[in-house]
């Protein structure tokens, strides 16, 4: 009977009838004093430390995008703080010109950065995906100028409540468009937070105007210090100036989900500051614009203190951009934004520090239930990348397979050839790639015999 093998496999370098090379010989004590290197500080730690260690090392792995949203809240909270200061200083800064400065600065530091680094192509990205960096630029100034401008009428407090709404918009619309997932328990963590965040913000509607005063301060006597009142310059204007600015604050809420989607849907196919350089340019050409269109006067600075806290917001604007981008590129747009919700905790410890407002009983308990959410986040993460124990064939795509085993039969008894089949074979071998294994498993799954060799059998 004469037999058609499709596929002989070489195992040994004695079988083959070719040279194949060897592996260079690497000496035994050469390998345990690079393991011994490698492993010399780890080896020093007690049993318990280092299984502490470790788990410690996983975790910060593992939620390293959540840590980098995390920390970009701090620094955009020093922004925020600086923003409202610079607008009780008399003439106040216009919206405009405060984002035009302060993206001036971002778009020097990250041209300049990726320039000394050799990032290719700094000014429009790579080729793919300037489309949706363009459209990030433009969606994002639109996110920061509502911020900015309901700031003028609107407490810290106020305005960062319904910045959070962008969070659950974002992990909604990721879901949609992304395709990404957003668990129920994502979603409980959410709305919990943003209990959290209302108790915190204390919302006149809900808690009434009593809920708008803070706690004055005391000195150890228990009286009240005049001189350390609570300060909010902030609340001010007309209730329509309010309601405006409400409305303001829910287009910043749009143009901060369109960019933390697009942020995502970029990925790693760009630099993270080809993603801030062409939000800080575009925000500087929309900003340039909107002066001369509404015919907005520019405040010169005439104070050290107006200098210093323009510093700041261009500074830490140009980190917390940075982190940001780097966090949402590593973290699904859910769970990354869900990290936002950690802001109302450095703001109300800086307005605590710089306005001289204790936090009630109400903000320490929504504090504690926003970190508690934000701990239940980052420990429910899911596992994508998991390691495979295997490649078999019953775990590689069972489609293709079966088309090619068709192929193979059809082409035989098209030609007069009678078909075998044989038990599936399962091959797994670690120094085998699964393209490989695919295609010595389809050739040896099939024996072909001829019709005249199978008379003579």
């Amino acid at each position: 009977m004469s037999t058609r093998h499709q596929y002989t496999p070489v195992t040994t370098q004695d079988d083959a009838d070719f040279a194949v090379p060897r592996s260079p010989y690497i000496p035994a004590f050469a390998r345990d004093e690079a393991r011994t290197a490698q492993g010399s500080s780890r080896r020093r730690l007690p049993p318990r430390v280092e299984k502490v260690y470790g788990r410690l090392m996983d975790g910060l792995a593992a939620n390293y995008g959540l840590l980098l949203v995390t920390a970009s809240q701090l620094f955009l909270s020093l922004v925020n703080v600086s923003v409202k200061k610079l607008n009780s200083i008399d003439p106040p800064v216009p919206t405009y010109e405060l984002i035009g400065f302060r993206m001036v600065i971002t778009f020097i530091c990250a041209q300049a950065y990726m320039r000394v680094r050799g990032v290719p192509d700094p000014l429009l990205g790579p080729k793919g995906v300037r489309l949706l960096l363009v459209f990030r630029g433009f969606i994002g100034f639109f996110g920061i100028f509502g911020l900015y401008w309901s700031l003028q009428y609107l407490s810290l407090s106020d305005a960062t409540v319904l910045s959070f709404l962008a969070p659950l918009a974002t992990g909604i619309v990721g879901a949609l468009v992304l395709k990404e997932p957003f668990t129920r328990k994502q979603l409980f963590a959410g709305l919990i937070s943003l209990v959290g965040v209302v108790l915190i913000a204390r919302p006149p509607f809900i808690f009434g105007s009593a809920a708008d005063l803070p706690v004055p301060l005391t000195d150890a006597e228990g009286i009240e210090d005049a001189g350390a009142a609570p300060i909010d310059p902030a609340e001010r204007g007309t209730p329509q100036d309010r309601l405006m600015a409400v409305g303001m604050s829910l287009v910043g809420v749009c143009g901060a989900t369109g960019a933390y989607i697009t942020i995502r849907a970029i990925g790693k196919r760009a630099h993270p500051l080809h993603s801030l350089s062409s939000f800080s340019l575009q925000s500087v050409v929309t900003s340039s614009i909107l002066i001369l269109a509404t015919k907005t006067k520019i405040v010169i600075p005439t104070s050290i203190e107006w200098l210093a806290l323009l510093g700041v917001i261009g500074v830490c604007g140009f980190i917390a951009q940075v982190l940001l981008t780097m966090g949402l590129q590593r973290e699904t747009a859910g769970r990354g934004s869900l990290a936002l919700y950690t802001q109302i905790v450095f703001a109300t410890i800086l307005e605590r520090m710089f306005f001289k407002a204790a936090p009630s009983a109400l903000s320490v308990l929504g504090t504690l239930i926003i970190v508690a959410s934000a701990v239940y986040v980052a420990a429910t993460k899911e596992r994508e990348n998991k390691q495979q124990d295997g490649i078999t064939l019953e775990r590689m795509d069972e489609e293709a397979m079966e088309e090619g085993l068709l192929d193979a039969e059809a082409k035989p008894e098209a030609e007069g050839v009678k078909t075998e089949r044989i038990p599936r074979i399962h091959v797994s071998h670690p120094s085998m790639s699964k393209e490989a294994l695919t295609s010595a498993s389809l050739e040896s799954v099939v024996l072909t015999t001829t019709e005249d060799a199978a008379a003579r059998t």
